[in-house]
């Protein structure tokens, strides 16, 4: 029996994905944003809702951590765990202090799985990628086994990026409405580009670098926007900001 505490985004993705593919697993699902919950028990067999926070830990094989950070203090200090398997997806929460919340718990792993195991398209970073979290995530797409905590929190700081992106987006689109494009034809137009050139990114063979230079013909637009954004300190501010990022997730 797989059980989750938290059902929001990461979790519904992982329920998704475990219950459309092969063979799904037992899931059990914590009342914590119970109205969800429910809804994904009532559209997978394999999947209900306990009455309880405990009652997930009680019947549980594995038990899935997916509440907010900020939050577990308060939630795993109301449950009595046993020495069983926990995966954690709650970032910038290390081992130690996973070991004090859960204890006497002794089998734990972090994760970070993107909304992408939805489809069974993942690619999960695990620390450490013990035997039972491998099954599981192998499930979901592929899994990276991460050398220590300091490299799995590297691969954490990167998730950050996601909201940029669609700010990104929504910069464009919005330029585009500033000089008159109606904005519902401009976020079509911007998001019908990205999803195309998204299709791209499938597989395990990819160069950045080499996709760059297909669409960057030299003396191009493309070549063009790059070098702008280059000279105005773009780059130079993602790097700062992931630098944060880590520090917030490593203080």
């Amino acid at each position: 029996m797989l059980g989750v505490l938290g059902v929001g985004t990461i979790a519904t993705a992982m329920v998704t994905g475990l219950s459309e593919g092969d063979n799904p697993p037992d899931i059990l699902l914590s009342p914590r944003n119970a109205e969800l919950a429910a809804k994904l028990a009532a559209f997978y067999p394999n999947v209900r809702m306990a009455g309880s926070n405990q009652a997930v830990v009680e019947q549980s094989d594995v038990v899935l951590l997916c509440v907010r950070p900020s939050d577990a203090p308060q939630v795993m200090a109301e449950l009595r765990f046993r020495d069983q398997s926990v995966i954690s997806v709650m970032a910038g929460v290390p081992l130690k202090v996973l070991h004090e919340l859960v204890a006497p718990a002794q089998h734990i792993v972090r994760a970070i799985p993107l909304p992408s195991v939805a489809v069974r398209r993942g690619v999960t970073p695990l620390y450490p990628a013990a035997d039972f979290s491998r099954e599981l995530f192998d499930r979901l797409g592929r899994v990276i086994a991460v050398a220590d905590e300091t490299a799995f929190d590297l691969f954490s700081a990167s998730t950050a990026t996601v909201a940029a992106h669609f700010l990104y987006l929504n910069r464009i689109s919005a330029w585009l409405t500033a000089r008159g494009i109606a904005q519902r034809q401009a976020q079509q137009y911007v998001g019908a580009m990205f999803a195309e050139i998204a299709s791209s990114l499938h597989g395990s063979e990819l160069d950045f670098g080499m996709l760059m230079r297909q669409h960057a013909t030299p003396g191009g637009i493309n070549e063009l926007f790059c070098r702008v954004v280059g000279e105005e300190g773009v780059w130079e501010a993602v790097d700062k900001g992931l630098d944060r990022v880590q520090q917030r997730l490593m203080p």
